[in-house]
């Protein structure tokens, strides 16, 4: 019995010891943390202090006291500033529009302008701006002037003149547009539960478009197609005789390979190539010249050549011509000058049109 109470008390004994080693390591390790909470940002501090005192030429041993002797025998370590700093300073102003422009303004036509210059200007698209001019341009790009004032609309669409018996739903009918469009535009200002509209009043149509009621110079192929000058001008002439044929290949008809003005799209099935007064234009393929001379419409002295193999080039607003309606004409010969005949405001440029079997086509697609 005695052995038995001997065993338990030091059973006991050790449980006692055991609990005590515990709290003293939870002890200890709770002094630590709160230690290093405490002194972590003083030695971040003095880190940070140590660096900025080594910029300012402050000794080290200035801000942490080290004895001596260790100091000598650490290894060097210089601390340098950079030269120069790249500062980028905040920006309180931007030139970002606050609010949606509902309204159409004015603009007047300047040296150098064209119609696809003003639209990209003004975030349009080309045809929006010839549909909302029609009484000033008739749908034709050349028809552009210096002093003109052109109407541009807020948005992509038709700014359209409200007339007498109007209803929305033919007007939305007539334009491929919608509706709901019409009258939920905010520019429009209508009333959502009574969308009356005055006649006299301008509406726009967002999304609206039309046919264009553009004028274009006909294809003129070569033979006896009974071109002659009461139809299209003092240019024509009987090309029954014949003449060269075109390679199939064509070249660029001007020294610059790139645009100055409108680009090919829906209002323009041409590009306006780069090319200063007087300099020299080439035919772009080998052919017969089957138009050269002045024209209406906008293209001033023109010159146009029949390929033989389904393909016409055109070439128009030439300050002169070098050859004559009726004439073989070879892949690079000269054939004109460039200039800004037929009324056109964006300069000096070669208008050049090419069409297949009466139909236009993009230039780039052909031109290497």
């Amino acid at each position: 019995m005695s052995e038995q109470n001997t065993q338990n008390q030091s059973v006991k004994k050790k449980n006692k010891l055991f609990t005590w080693i515990s709290w003293g390591g939870t002890v200890i390790l709770t002094i630590l943390l709160v230690s290093i909470l405490i002194w972590q940002p003083k030695v971040a501090q003095s880190m940070a202090e140590l660096a900025m005192g080594s910029e300012a030429g402050t000794s080290v041993s200035e801000i942490v006291s080290v004895p001596r002797e260790a100091l000598e025998s650490m290894p060097d370590f210089n601390v340098s500033s950079a030269k120069s700093v790249l500062l980028r300073k905040s920006e309180t102003h931007t030139e970002a529009p606050t609010q949606l422009r509902i309204d159409v303004i004015e603009y007047t036509v300047e040296q150098g302008d064209a119609i696809f210059s003003i639209a990209k200007k003004y975030n349009i698209s080309p045809e929006t701006l010839l549909w909302s001019n029609y009484d000033v341009l008739h749908d034709n790009p050349h028809f552009l002037e210096i002093g003109q004032t052109l109407r541009i609309p807020p948005t992509n669409g038709i700014w359209y003149l409200w007339e007498e018996n109007d209803n929305l739903e033919t007007v939305a009918s007539e334009y491929k547009a919608r509706v709901d469009d019409i009258v939920n535009w905010f520019g429009n200002r209508l009333d959502l539960t009574n969308p009356t509209i005055d006649p006299g009043t301008y509406v726009m149509i967002p999304g609206g478009e039309r046919e264009f009621q553009q004028w274009v110079v006909p294809t003129i192929p070569r033979g006896r197609a009974g071109v002659v000058a009461t139809v299209l001008g003092p240019g024509s002439c009987d090309t029954s005789g014949g003449g060269a044929f075109g390679t199939g290949y064509f070249a660029w008809p001007a020294d610059n390979h790139y645009l100055s003005g409108n680009d090919y799209w829906s209002g323009h099935l041409a590009i306006d190539i780069a090319a200063g007064s007087g300099a020299p234009i080439y035919a772009s393929d080998s052919g017969l010249v089957v138009y050269s001379g002045w024209i209406s419409g906008g293209y001033g002295n023109m010159v146009m050549i029949d390929h033989g193999n389904g393909y016409q080039t055109l070439y128009a607003h030439l300050s002169s011509i070098m050859i004559n309606c009726g004439s073989s004409v070879y892949q690079g010969q000269t054939i004109g000058l460039a200039g800004m005949t037929g009324g056109t405001s964006t300069g000096p440029h070669l208008h050049f049109e090419i069409r297949y079997l009466g139909g236009f086509i993009n230039p780039w697609m052909v031109l290497p």
